[in-house]
C-alpha cells in the first residue's frame, strides 16, 4: 500500500490509510485493484461533515497515488447514498480538522479531474453535495431506489457548482426546473434528462458499479484523461465570487439555515393561505 496501510484482496483498509481519510465517518475497502469508499454516518443520515467531504477528496488521491489502487468507488449505506452537508455544523467524533481549509475542503473537482476513474454506486437519498459528487464522477450507476433533490436555493444559497455543471448535464429548461422548484424526483426521471447514464435494479448495484468500473479500466489512461478534459470542458464557469459573497454577505442562507433546524419556513415565503372574506358588515 505504499505506505498508506495494508490491504489483501477483498477487504478493509487497516492501519494507515484508514486514518488518512481522516473521518470515522467514511470507511475504505479494497475489491482487487478497486477502492471502495462508503459514506457510513447512518445517525446523521450520511450527511456530510467537513472532513467526511475532504476524506472523499483524500480517497480520490489515494486511487491516484497508490500503485495497487486503479479506481474508485463511492457509495453510501442503507438507504442514503448522501444528504448533502450537515446543516445542523455537527462533527463527527474523530474527524480532523479541516476548518482552516475552507472551501478547499470540497471533493467535486477532484473528483471530476481525476486520472483515475470514479464511479459513484448510488444506492438511495442522493441530493445536494451527495448530488454533485455522482454527476461529477466518470459513470453514475444508480439503484432503482434512488431519489433526487437539489435543494440549495430552499436553504438561500446561490449554488455556482450546479449552476455551472447541471446544464450541461440536463439543459437549461430542465436545470431551471431542478433549481427553481428544488422538487424531489426518481432515478427513472433522473435517466430521462441525462443526469445519470445507468439505472439497476437496487440487489444488482455493486457488480454493475465494478463493472462499469472494470470497463472504464480497459481504456488508455493518458488518451482517456484527453477525452475527459474535452468533456469538463462543457461544464460552464463556476462563479464562486457570487455564492461566497452569499454565504458571507446575505442574511438569505443564515435564515435559510435558522428555518431548516426550527423547521418552519423560510421568512420570504409568501403567505399562501386563502385570502380571508372580509367581514360582512352589520345592520
Amino acid at each position: 500500500m505504499n505506505g498508506h496501510g495494508h490491504m489483501n484482496g477483498r477487504g478493509h483498509v487497516t492501519g494507515g490509510a484508514e486514518r488518512d481519510l481522516g473521518t470515522t465517518g467514511l470507511r475504505l475497502e479494497r475489491d482487487g485493484v478497486i477502492a471502495w469508499c462508503h459514506i457510513d454516518r447512518p445517525e446523521a443520515r450520511n450527511a456530510l461533515t467537513p472532513a467526511m467531504y475532504f476524506g472523499i477528496k483524500r480517497a480520490v488521491r489515494l486511487v491516484n497515488t497508490d500503485p495497487d489502487l486503479a479506481a474508485l468507488i463511492i457509495t453510501g449505506t442503507g438507504d442514503v447514498f448522501a444528504p448533502g452537508g450537515d446543516l445542523g455544523g455537527r462533527s463527527q467524533p474523530g474527524d480532523a480538522d479541516a476548518s482552516a481549509l475552507g472551501h478547499d475542503i470540497l471533493p467535486f473537482t477532484a473528483v471530476r479531474e481525476s486520472r483515475a476513474p470514479v464511479i459513484a454506486a448510488v444506492n438511495g437519498i442522493c441530493q445536494a453535495g451527495g448530488l454533485l459528487i455522482a454527476m461529477m464522477a466518470d459513470i453514475a450507476v444508480v439503484s432503482d431506489r434512488a431519489t433526487f433533490r437539489v435543494p440549495e436555493l430552499l436553504r438561500g444559497i446561490p449554488d455556482a457548482t450546479f449552476a455551472a455543471a447541471l446544464p450541461a448535464h440536463v439543459g437549461v429548461a430542465a436545470a431551471r426546473d431542478l433549481m427553481l422548484s428544488a422538487r424531489r424526483f426518481d432515478a427513472a426521471e433522473a435517466l430521462r434528462l441525462g443526469l445519470v447514464s445507468r439505472v439497476v435494479p437496487h440487489e444488482e448495484l455493486r457488480e454493475a458499479a465494478l463493472s462499469a468500473a472494470r470497463e472504464v479500466l480497459r481504456t488508455p489512461p493518458m488518451a482517456r484523461m484527453h477525452v475527459k478534459r474535452m468533456l469538463n470542458e462543457r461544464y460552464g464557469v463556476i462563479d464562486h465570487q457570487t455564492m461566497f459573497w452569499a454565504l458571507e454577505e446575505s442574511p438569505e442562507p443564515r435564515e435559510g439555515m435558522r428555518a431548516f433546524m426550527e423547521k418552519r419556513q423560510p421568512d420570504w415565503v409568501p403567505d399562501q393561505r386563502p385570502d380571508r372574506v372580509p367581514d360582512q358588515p352589520t345592520t
